[in-house]
């Protein structure tokens, strides 16, 4: 019977800490597992992860490309044809019905709604951002695009 007294951890589950440097008999004495001399068995031994033993490493010998805009600012896309292939009897779409209908992946993007695709319902969308066309398929519908 299984009781609070008699639980174990499985066999194997626990092993001891390797002890290094307690004399030969441990079978880690002596030299405590770093071999014999070199660099690598000096204390304070260190190498950079990509350090090639003073051969020009791979970081530096591959040619570089291309170019990363740090102050890129990412942004959810949202076509106005999904927005009407989605809709129902709604006279307002926000971020939060986006993100029900799952036309976009995070409430903490920023949204752009783009002019993609047929839209002919009288609705008011609010989004970070419009492109033109968007905004004027929206307007033509007798719908309001009006920026958060």
């Amino acid at each position: 019977m299984l009781t609070l007294n008699t639980l174990q951890p499985a066999k194997g589950a626990r092993k001891r800490k390797k002890r290094v440097g307690r004399g030969q008999g441990s079978g880690q004495g002596c030299t405590a597992g770093y071999g014999m001399n070199g660099a690598k068995a000096r204390s304070g031994r260190k190498h950079k992860p990509y350090f090639e033993g003073g051969q020009t490493p791979l970081t530096r010998r591959i040619p570089k490309r291309g170019f990363s805009n740090r102050f890129k600012k990412e942004c959810q896309i949202v076509n106005v044809g999904d927005i009407h292939k989605a809709l129902n009897s709604e006279q307002e779409i926000d971020i939060a019905w986006l993100f029900d209908n799952k036309l976009i992946r995070d409430t903490s993007i920023p949204v752009k709604i783009l002019g993609n695709g047929e839209f002919s319902k009288e609705v008011t969308i609010y989004a970070h951002g419009f492109s033109q066309s968007a905004k004027e398929k929206i307007e033509q519908a007798n719908g309001k695009a009006e920026a958060i």
